[in-house]
């Protein structure tokens, strides 16, 4: 569901979907990207969310018949974290919740990670997918 391969998929996995949310899984290990000795540094929770986001977006798109696309993450409001980093051993749950999906591309999510019931962080990220990416990206404005 996710437009990224390799090491850069931080998302372990989807653990529930619906028609305006999703609810994904992160573990963090002592090898997960990022990590130091103290775990993961909570500035990647941004990261987490946005690719909570592109799960939703990957969903929804295979739900219409089309393929994956990629997206920007355009900025974060309110980026509140309860602690400088997400410890080892942590398991994360990455909710993001859609507030609203423009006709252009543009939606933005409400989106909190907790971990043991506890809220470690909360945002409002604004994404960005265009109908064509390549263009976008090469500077096409038609």
């Amino acid at each position: 569901m996710l437009p990224h391969s390799g090491t850069m998929v931080l998302l372990d996995r989807v653990l529930e979907v619906g028609a305006e949310d999703l609810c994904a899984e992160v573990v963090i290990r002592p090898d997960s990207l990022f990590a130091n000795a103290d775990g993961v540094g909570s500035w990647v929770g941004v990261e987490y969310m946005a690719q909570a986001i592109a799960a939703y977006a990957g969903y929804a798109a295979r739900l219409r018949g089309e393929s994956v696309k990629i997206g920007f993450l355009l900025g974060t409001r309110r980026y509140e974290a309860a602690a400088p980093c997400f410890p080892i051993g942590s398991v994360l749950r990455v909710q993001v919740q859609k507030i609203l999906q423009a006709d252009n591309g543009i939606g933005s999510f409400e989106c909190q990670i907790h971990h043991a019931q506890r809220q470690l962080a909360c945002a409002t990220i604004t994404v960005f997918q265009p109908t064509d990416a390549a263009g976008f990206l090469e500077g096409s404005t038609e």
